[in-house]
């Protein structure tokens, strides 16, 4: 059974890293592990061993076992279309610009490809471990709520109103009076507009079926992963990742990240004499006022939720390669691969 981790959280706050961090660890305990990202830095990439990412999953040359792809919405929503369509609508709805828009600018469809995209590797029977960096819209939530999102947009009451329940009936009188009268109304316009917006409903309403059963596949993956939620200890990070809670998503842990050193609260003894070594001694203060306020937000989030926590140190240095990987999770130790079913 292929076991899978989803990495999510509001963007910024270092989830790609603990998300390859994670594929790393888990190819080096022997898994098969698909690290299925979305938006990679370059260095990033670098650290994967890929010189670029692409749809399809590429082995990593340094650590066998390692693979990562990264996903290409508007390809994704390609195979949607051919997956849950008779081919001559797929035909029509990939080269319709609206169905383009929905595959590439809007979040709720950015997020659904890569929840079927992530179906889909989890489904092959080709990996061990599936880790999934989610897409950071809605702080990650719209990732999870994108399969309802989607169920309702091709089943929604108002589709159903402008299609029809009897799809070939309904179309043929489309075309028939409608598909004149908006050929007037787009020529008065100066452009196909409303035909194509026509045209898209209806191919639309045909992959309902197909998305419907998909999307409750969807949900029964999301109920059987392991769910991180990473946060940094600033105000922002931590309002998107108690949203989580508001709307009723439990995540297995949530990841404190970019943690500061304890010992960094405790300052040494001033150093004396200079402007130097005052601008030191306040700068030393600084930093331990902002290790105890880190502390603070920690205990406090910790007190509003039930969900465990767990912290990864701060780096000095962005990794950029395999071993870089590694030291993200060797400063977390009750970070496991147990802890995550793994």
């Amino acid at each position: 059974m292929t076991r899978t981790v989803l990495v999510t959280g509001g963007g910024g706050v270092g989830k790609t890293t603990i998300a390859a961090a994670l594929g790393v660890a888990a190819a080096q305990a022997g898994h098969t592990t698909l690290v299925l990202t979305v938006d990679p830095a370059r260095r990033l990439a670098t650290a994967l061993g890929l010189d670029q990412l692409g749809n399809h999953p590429e082995p990593n040359p340094k650590l066998k076992g390692l693979s990562a792809a990264m996903l290409d919405s508007a390809a994704s929503w390609d195979a949607i279309a051919f997956r849950h369509a008779p081919g001559e609508i797929a035909e029509r709805l990939v080269t319709n610009p609206l169905f383009e828009a929905v595959a590439t600018r809007f979040p709720s469809g950015q997020a659904y490809a890569a929840a079927e995209e992530m179906a889909v590797h989890l489904e092959s029977g080709q990996w061990d471990v599936v880790v999934v960096d989610t897409p950071p819209a809605s702080g990650g939530i719209e990732f999870f709520s994108a399969p309802r999102r989607m169920r309702e947009l091709v089943g929604g009451r108002l589709l159903r109103w402008l299609t029809g329940a009897g799809l070939p009936g309904r179309r043929g009188l489309f075309n028939l009076a409608g598909r004149p009268a908006l050929r007037l109304a787009d020529a008065l316009l100066g452009g196909p507009l409303l035909e194509q917006v026509a045209e898209f409903l209806f191919d639309l309403r045909t992959t309902y079926d197909g998305i419907s059963a998909k999307a409750g596949v969807i949900e029964q993956h999301f109920d059987e992963a392991a769910t991180l939620v990473v946060t940094t200890a600033d105000p922002g990070p931590l309002r998107e990742a108690l949203r989580f809670h508001e709307v009723g998503i439990e995540p297995s842990l949530v990841v404190f990240n970019r943690a500061l050193p304890r010992e960094w609260a405790s300052i040494a003894e001033p150093l004396e004499d200079g402007r130097a070594a005052t601008a030191l001694n306040d700068n030393l203060a600084r930093w331990a006022l902002e290790v105890r306020r880190q502390e603070d937000s920690r205990a406090d989030f910790s007190g509003r939720v039930g969900t465990p926590i767990v912290t990864i140190p701060w780096l000095a240095d962005a990794p950029v390669d395999l071993d870089g990987l590694r030291a993200v999770l060797s400063g977390a130790p009750t970070l496991t691969l147990d802890r995550l079913g793994i």
